[in-house]
């Protein structure tokens, strides 16, 4: 079983970004898929989670109203679009299923 996150990077606040969590080893279709992310210096927090069949979202509050979760089950693959980013947005993002994490993708947000 493998999680494999990307699609991080530098953006400047305002900006967007998508990343996405490319699964093998299993079929996601049968899955929740969730988001989580670590600050510097700060534990890890949820941040979005999707239902197996895409019918089910929660957020954090922080993010909602700005970040998007989805998943493409044919292509095996969640994704997480973020809008009107903010510098208080900037931490390791990572993807969980199945009580496996991925490596994570750093995302800063910075001017």
């Amino acid at each position: 079983v493998q999680l494999v996150e990307s699609g991080g990077g530098l953006v400047q606040p305002g900006g967007s970004l998508r990343l996405s969590c490319a699964a093998s080893g299993f079929t996601i279709s049968s899955r929740v898929m969730r988001w989580y992310r670590q600050a510097l210096g700060k534990e890890r927090e949820f941040v979005a989670y999707i239902g197996s069949n895409g019918d089910y979202t929660k957020y954090a509050e922080s993010v909602k109203g700005r970040f998007t979760v989805s998943r493409d089950n044919a292509k095996n693959t969640a994704y997480l679009q973020m809008n009107s980013l903010k510098p208080e947005d900037t931490a390791v993002y990572y993807c969980n299923s199945l009580g496996y994490w991925g490596q994570g993708t750093q995302v800063t947000v910075s001017s």
